[in-house]
């Protein structure tokens, strides 16, 4: 019985950016996207990417409070048919002020999570960058002896420091 090598990570990682980069262009070649991109507000966002981040973020936050606010509007609107005006006033009132102060927080706090998440892009891709420098491209010998061209390229750079 063979064992059977498990497939290499590096197939499997061009796999997965040919899938990712065939969504990004399904959802660029949209023609909502498209429309909406041509607009003011899309030139704008995409212009500025911390806005939008800090947008999208707002946007995914206040759903839920959003969504719970509009939830107490029709059960206090069901009420207010059986004859409870005052009450129904009185917690649409309460839960908008309470909606305000939740989503003035949330407004916050994406601003502060669209910062730590490029603060922290910003430093992982420095230090990708200072860990594994790009190195530049060697030609081959006309012996095609690839490790002594490159022996030879990194003692001529510690030469001339």
């Amino acid at each position: 019985m063979a064992k059977e090598e498990p497939p290499s990570t590096s197939k499997d990682l061009k796999e997965l950016q040919k899938k990712l980069s065939l969504l990004v262009a399904s959802i660029q070649n949209n023609s909502k996207v498209v429309a909406f991109m041509k607009s003011p507000v899309g030139r704008y966002l995409d212009r500025h990417p911390f806005v939008a981040l800090t947008v999208l973020l707002f946007i995914a936050m206040s759903a839920v409070p959003v969504g719970f606010f509009l939830l107490i509007v029709v059960l206090t609107s069901l009420a207010a048919l059986v004859g409870v005006i005052l009450l129904e006033g009185l917690v649409i009132s309460v839960g908008g002020l309470l909606l305000l102060c939740v989503l003035c927080g949330l407004s916050f706090v994406s601003l502060a999570m669209s910062g730590t998440i490029l603060v922290s892009y910003i430093l992982v891709s420095s230090l990708v960058n200072y860990w594994f420098p790009p190195r530049p491209l060697t030609q081959q010998n006309s012996s095609g002896d690839c490790q002594l061209a490159m022996k030879s390229a990194d003692l001529e750079g510690l030469h001339q420091e």
